[in-house]
């Protein structure tokens, strides 16, 4: 079968599962590159950002994910479709905010400082308001592809790409990477021909991702591109967050969009969720008539809105419905819940799942990767998708974290594997993995194994036995061969409203039989 085998184990809440192996634990050994051998700490991230209405709600979102996610800049910049324009130039601004409005940065970590004294009382993690605003910057905003002149998000940029601290940083461009071309085209102005250059380029390119939803101007081709061939590049562009979700969300998680589960969920909940926009809210993206901007009005056919001027790009929707979020898979791969989705673009998570270009190994794209649903049919943009009511309900879960206290809300399980996530085997050889799961309300969890075939490299199927007490077992296939991996997914759901996942991955690489097996990997139990 080609699609996901599940199985199904409750666990007690609060109590570890305890499962004991009496097989010798295995040596770890890393992925094929780019990825690490052990899970890691998320990467610092800087976050380029357009004003358009998707933008806005991303960034809400994201904020509530702050706790989790290592945010080192917010930086306004430009794109095919906003920018500030200039007069003396003759440009006019292009659906951009009036001179004095507030952006939408500054008008979603407004609306966290709101609610930021609550969401402390759940995590101590969030950052405060006023280091979210220190890291806001205003990068190249003047024209499409603006990239004449250092700006402070440019700046910034640059900065944090040549500093020593170690890791990777994901420069995220919801709109045009045209600020990180500024911040890289500084760089190479400033080292290019000393005796520093080669050893500041392979510092950069070994340190920077940049994560887009489309390319929303042209500076990647015509300047990343050629000046930084060997920069990692991920297109991250998923229908299920954009504009069109409808098209492709599974029949199941159709109400996530309706204005019911919108208003509970989201809207009504408080000021994020009044910030947060839905269909006919009456809002506006920019002053005057724009007639793509149609997101704010409400009752009107998509004939009668033609007959009114506008261009109908999109369906219109029900008053109080779900919009747009297209940009949220840029950050969403960064989420610490176990999928470890940025340590690697094959691996899949809420970010989606990326394959590499048949023409440059540095360039990654959602479009064309495929996973089976369990149908085994390869629905257009599963890879995100399959994720969507997880996502969805982890939100709302939030949204409640914003006005309630920790007693009257749910927070994911948390769960570990004993043997460690990165495990080596020889074909043949048994895995047994012990999984715990505790939840601190006090909920109980109940336990999913399966393989992630798209993900692995081994393109078979293995058979998972799983006892009363969520070990599952299996045997790595004698066919397999050295260096294929095969990966596990764990799902630890609670009973609470609403239920909330937590996940695990294990993978196992398979060992040459002549290698020697040492001891287990990190990932463990010990170190969660």
């Amino acid at each position: 079968m080609n699609h996901r085998t599940r199985l199904r184990r409750a666990l007690v809440a609060g109590v570890a599962v305890l499962g004991l192996v009496a097989a010798a634990a295995p040596a770890t050994a890393a992925p094929p590159a780019p990825s690490p051998s052990a899970p890691i700490a998320p990467p610092r991230t800087i976050v380029t950002t357009d004003p358009e209405l998707d933008d806005l709600n991303s960034m809400l979102r994201m904020l509530l994910y702050s706790n989790e996610i290592n945010l080192v800049g917010l930086v306004y910049s430009a794109s095919q479709h906003h920018y500030l324009g200039d007069p003396a130039i003759g440009l006019a601004p292009h659906r951009w905010p009036v001179p004095g409005a507030r952006l939408h940065i500054d008008e979603a970590v407004d609306a966290y400082a709101e609610v930021y004294p609550n969401l402390v009382q759940h995590d101590a993690n969030y950052p405060t308001p006023a280091h979210l605003r220190s890291l806001i910057r205003t990068g190249n905003i003047v024209n499409v592809g603006d990239m004449a002149a250092d700006t402070p998000g440019s700046d910034l940029i640059k900065e944090v790409l040549l500093d020593d601290e170690p890791g990777q940083v994901f420069l995220q461009a919801w709109g045009g990477p045209n600020t990180i071309a500024r911040a890289l085209k500084s760089i190479e102005d400033e080292y290019r021909g000393t005796p520093q250059w080669d050893e500041i380029y392979q510092k950069v390119v070994d340190k920077a991702v940049l994560t887009s939803f489309g390319q929303q101007d042209t500076t990647f081709a015509t300047y990343i591109k050629p000046n930084w061939p060997d920069l990692q590049n991920r297109e991250v562009a998923t229908s299920i967050w954009g504009y069109g979700s409808r098209g492709v969300a599974k029949p199941a998680d159709a109400f996530y969009h309706s204005p019911e589960w919108t208003k509970a969920n989201v809207s009504d909940v408080g000021p994020m969720g009044a910030a947060y926009r839905v269909w006919g809210d009456g809002k506006q993206m920019a002053a005057g008539f724009d007639d793509e901007d149609y997101f704010g009005l409400s009752g009107y056919t998509a004939d009668e809105l033609r007959a009114m001027g506008y261009l109908v790009w999109t369906p219109p929707q029900a008053k109080g419905s779900w919009i747009s979020e297209g940009d949220s898979s840029n950050f969403a791969l960064l989420i610490d819940n176990g999928l470890r989705n940025w340590q690697d673009p094959r691996w899949g998570g809420w970010g989606g799942r990326q394959i590499v270009s048949p023409t440059d190994p540095n360039r990654w794209s959602n479009r064309g990767a495929l996973d089976a649903d369990e149908t085994g049919a390869t629905p257009r943009d599963y890879p995100a998708a399959r994720w969507f009511s997880d996502f969805q309900n982890d939100f709302a879960a939030r949204m409640q974290w914003t006005v309630k206290g920790v007693d009257e809300t749910n927070h994911a399980p948390r769960t570990c594997v004993a043997q460690g996530l990165d495990l080596t085997r020889r074909p043949g050889q048994p895995v047994v993995l012990n999984p715990r799961a505790t939840d601190r309300d006090g909920d109980a969890v109940t336990v999913e194994w399966w393989q992630y075939r798209e993900a692995g490299t081994y393109p078979g199927t293995v058979e998972l036995t799983t006892n009363p007490g969520g070990v599952t077992r299996f045997r790595v296939p004698a066919d397999a061969q050295p260096g294929q991996t095969i990966h596990l997914i764990m799902e630890a759901t609670d009973d609470g409203t609403p239920a909330l996942t937590h996940y695990q991955r294990v993978v196992v690489t398979v060992a040459d039989q002549r290698d020697p097996m040492g001891p287990g990997g990190p990932g463990g139990c010990a170190q969660n």
